[in-house]
């Protein structure tokens, strides 16, 4: 069982961030340690506070946990500070592991979760990414991209970026990666309800992310990963009175 580094923030709802980190990963045989980013009040109906923890608290749960495991793969979420985001680079520029970095910013609500000084520093993690995972508000805000032919000109920082459900479509959801060497590679499942879709960017990245540490093949990983996630919506379990999650642990074993 490979060990993964979440560093996020928190959802009390159980259903999104380092909580869907979690149980996303756990269902792909990797055991996930934490770097908790923020503690947020959140359920199926909003987030009802936030409270940020310190930038040296984060690194120390960050060098925690890499004094005592052997890390095979990061998944980096919300980063809700500059200072933060600056700790975060020093961790992740020298390593030699799979980094997928959800740069959460924007929610699929199209409702901005971080200020523009904040976003516009992020980018300064995208280089030492393996893969950054945007939503289609995001992919506008940090890549200029509205449409699927904006995808082969944008910049793609000597990385791999895959744009989530970037086009409109009734009927299928559609992501497209486009690779470090510029290349485009698509990827389709029908279109579920969206009814119960709370923290599937996250769920989706943190699967990416233990996948890759155990198979390089990015594009199998993002195909089975996308697979997961889509009968993860479609099997959700109906809980809470608002957009409720989905169900992570589709083999059914009582944890």
């Amino acid at each position: 069982m490979n060990t993964i580094l979440s560093i996020a923030g928190s959802d009390s709802g159980g259903g999104a961030g380092i909580q869907a980190d979690i149980k996303s990963s756990l269902y792909h045989n990797g055991f996930m340690t934490t770097a908790i980013t923020a503690i947020t009040a959140q359920n199926t109906l909003g987030v009802q506070g936030v409270v940020p923890l310190e930038p040296n608290f984060v690194k120390e749960q960050i060098d925690s946990v890499n004094s005592d495991f052997d890390i095979k793969a990061v998944k980096i979420g919300m980063l809700g500070s500059q200072d933060l985001i600056e700790v975060v680079k020093e961790y992740i520029k020298d390593l030699q592991i799979p980094v997928v970095l959800d740069p959460v910013a924007i929610s699929r609500a199209n409702s901005k979760l971080l200020d523009d000084d904040c976003i516009e520093s992020l980018k300064q993690l995208f280089s030492f990414a393996t893969l950054i995972t945007p939503n289609r508000y995001e992919a506008k805000e940090f890549f200029g991209v509205e449409h699927i032919e904006d995808i082969l000109s944008c910049e793609n920082y000597g990385t791999n970026i895959l744009f989530k459900d970037i086009e409109d479509n009734e009927d299928f959801a559609v992501d497209v990666l486009k690779t470090s060497d510029g290349k485009l590679e698509y990827f389709q499942s029908k279109r579920a309800s969206d009814l119960n879709t709370h923290g599937t960017g996250c769920s989706y990245s943190a699967a990416i992310a233990t996948l890759l540490s155990y198979d390089d093949d990015l594009k199998a990983v993002i195909k089975e990963a996308k697979e997961y996630i889509y009968e993860a919506i479609v099997n959700a379990p109906n809980l809470g009175k608002g957009n409720g999650p989905i169900k992570h642990n589709l083999k059914g074993l009582k944890c």
